[in-house]
Order: C-alpha cells, then structure tokens, then sequence
C-alpha cells in the first residue's frame, strides 16, 4: 500500500480514497493530439451498472450516508487529457497539466457541461484524470455525465501528470489550471463531435474555494458560466485557519494540521519565501511535514492531531498570524470579495468539522452586505452534515437546480 493511502487512512481525511477498481471495460489508449499542445486518451467506458453501485453502494460507503440519487441512465466514456498552462506566481512559467473529460456514450452532440473542482488529496492520482482513485469524481461522473451531462475536471499543479510542487490553496494557480482546462476540455469535446450548450461550476472543500476562484476569472474574461455551486468552501482561508488557532470548536476535523502543513510548503514554493514552512511548524516535525508535502516516505503516525505541537506558539497570537509572512499570504486566499454576475448557490453543513457555519456563509454575507445585497449569492443549509455528508447530500440538489437552468 502506497505511503500516501496510508496517510490518508490513518488522518481521514477530507476525501478519502477509493477502493479496489472494478472490473473493468477499461483500456487506456494511445493519446491523441487535439491542437494548442492539447492530447487526449481514452481511459474507459462505465456501464450503467457500475455508475449506479457508485451511487447507491460506493458514496454511501465513502460518506457514512445514504442519500437518494436518480438513477444513471447512460454509460460514460472517460478520457485522460494533459495541456499546457502557466504558473502566474512564476512570471507564467510555463508548465503542464492534467484533467478529465467524462461524455454520455449515446446518440446526443449538445450537453450541458460541467467543470467540477475536487477537494482536498494526499495521494498524487486521487484526481478526477485517476477517477478509479477518486471517490468524489465518481460520484460527479455517475450523477452528472451518466445522466446527460458532459463533465470536465482539471488536476491542480503538483496532481495528475504534473511534476510542479503541490499547490495548494494558491489561488492564481488554481485559477489558471481550471480555466485552461476548460478552454482544453472544449476542445477535446469538440474533436469528439460534442458542442456544449452552456458551462456549470461545482466544487466541493478545496474544490468550492477553487470553483469560486475559476468564476471570479471566467467572469473577469468575459467566459459565460450558466451557474456556479459549492459545497463545504473554505472561500476565506484566513478566516477558516484563525477559527483552528483562535477559536477552535469540539467538533474540529483532527486531519486540521494537514491544512497548515501544505498550505505553508505551497505558499514557501509558489510564492518564493524560502523558510515559510519552518517558520510556521515546530523545528520537531519540519522534516516530517516536508516529506508528506513532497510525498516522500514517512510514518503518518508521527503526524501530530494537536495543532499546538505542530504550530509554533506565536502564530496563536492573532496579531502575529496576521502580520507573519505566512498570514499575509494566507490573506490572499479569499474567493469572494467582488461583484458576482452568475447565479451561485454555497452549500454548507451545520455539523461540518472543517467548514464553519459562518464560513459556509460568508459569501452570501459579504454579497448581501453590498449596498442593498447582490442576490446573486445564496448559501443552502443541508442539514446537520458532516463535511463529506455536505457534499454527497449537496451534489443531487445542484443537479437539479443546473436542470432548471439547463438550455432547451
């Protein structure tokens, strides 16, 4: 068993990993070349039956929930394709990515399209371009494009087939990731003779924070996006990682380190701060949180649940977080603070570990807090849900409203 699936076993965290892959009408083919630097390959075809164990056995599995979802009624053709993008943090380094294309396998040339953003992994190919690692890709693949929808997803820099550090939670890198996947994932489509008829956002965790960041681009581009929705989204990191250090709650993900630990080594890599990292973790476990940002060998059991043994003692000072490196940095990461033109709905739980009921919220807050309130945003309770029951309980209710908003 990988280091990695390790890890994430033994911190449960945020996303989990998937099982065994099932048997398979699976074949990776030769790539194929679109144009622009864009290649893409077959990866398989899931039949119905295996797009409804994932609804009805393997996300109830994964999340500890049962939810209600309609049924799959097409197979699914998935498609591995790798692009070129840029690092903006790097003066636009150029670099190359990784992401997935899913298509209904039937008679239909105009879908709708979905790009999905996935939340927090600690194993390299928990990505949707892996979906057979990916627990939260299958489920989007069995509820999006096994009901009609084409559905893309992009792999972060440091993912998939990138050899880039992880970056985590930097948010021009996101943006630049997912929107060149959306521009690659047109293009893939249209090679395989499908026109979309209007493009949706979702994301889940990380991938809320980074669906909302996508938006803010998209829209600053002047791309069309139908409509955009989130669930559990850390859209205000600074305020998450404060709530962890100054006001922690009972009910606290103990995997909450693991926040700090990459976030600090991403923002050290991407925003060219040598030292951040050793100055946010304790001189004890620096080495330890290096090698599983870098996913080199370690033990995950000497991975410390108490942010106080991890953390320096300072940073539980609000003044300094704020003031450090590390917080100035971490200010950054907001995805929310402009006038929103797309509808957007903020899915949130109210027994979340990770993502506060006030942080599930604070789009809508702050929108609402514009003058006479933009409506544009809305934030949707779904209940007293865990973090991962957030999104398997979220993920029905946007396919539904994305129907209503569907073109004719």
């Amino acid at each position: 068993m990988r280091i990695w699936l390790q890890w994430a076993l033994a911190l449960a965290l945020a996303v989990g990993v998937a099982g065994a892959p099932l048997a398979a009408e699976a074949e990776e083919a030769a790539p194929i070349t679109v144009g622009a630097g864009v290649t893409y390959q077959f990866l398989a075809r899931w039949d119905v039956d295996r797009l409804n164990k994932i609804l009805t056995v393997d996300t109830p599995a994964f999340a500890d929930l049962k939810v209600a979802y309609t049924p799959a009624r097409n197979a699914v053709k998935l498609y591995r394709v790798v692009y070129p993008s840029v690092i903006p943090e790097h003066g636009n380094k150029p670099t190359t990515a990784s992401g997935l294309v899913a298509i209904p396998d039937g008679p239909e040339t105009s879908l709708p399209l979905v790009s999905y953003q996935h939340g927090t992994v600690y194993g390299k190919h928990e990505v949707p371009s892996f979906p057979e690692e990916s627990p939260e890709t299958q489920l989007m693949i069995a509820q999006f494009a096994g009901q009609g929808y084409a559905l893309i997803g992009a792999d972060y820099f440091g993912l998939g087939v990138s050899t880039e550090p992880e970056s985590y939670m930097v948010k021009a890198s996101h943006q630049q990731a997912t929107s060149d996947m959306v521009t690659a994932g047109r293009l893939v489509l249209a090679k395989l003779g499908v026109k979309d008829t209007g493009l949706f956002l979702s994301g889940w965790s990380q991938g809320g924070f980074v669906t909302m960041a996508l938006l803010e681009k998209l829209e600053s581009d002047g791309v069309p996006v139908v409509a955009a929705a989130t669930a559990s989204a850390p859209l205000d990191v600074y305020a998450a990682l404060s709530g962890f250090l100054d006001f922690p709650r009972k009910n606290d993900a103990f995997w909450v380190p693991t926040l700090f630990i990459l976030s600090a080594f991403a923002y050290e890599n991407y925003y060219d701060t040598p030292g951040l990292a050793h100055s946010v973790l304790n001189d004890e476990y620096y080495d330890l949180c290096r090698k599983a940002y870098e996913r080199l060998p370690f033990d995950a059991k000497q991975v410390p649940t108490d942010l106080h043994k991890l953390v320096r003692k300072e940073y539980f000072d609000p003044q300094f977080f704020a003031n450090s490196a590390y917080g100035r940095l971490v200010k950054q990461a907001q995805a929310y603070r402009w006038v929103v033109k797309t509808p957007v709905r903020n899915y949130y739980g109210e027994s979340d570990e990770a993502i506060t009921v006030g942080v599930g919220r604070i789009g809508m807050t702050y929108a609402q807090a514009i003058g006479a309130g933009n409506p544009k945003v809305e934030a949707v309770s779904t209940g007293p849900t865990t973090h991962r029951g957030t999104f398997v309980t979220a993920t029905p209710q946007w396919k539904t409203w994305f129907d209503t908003l569907r073109a004719p």
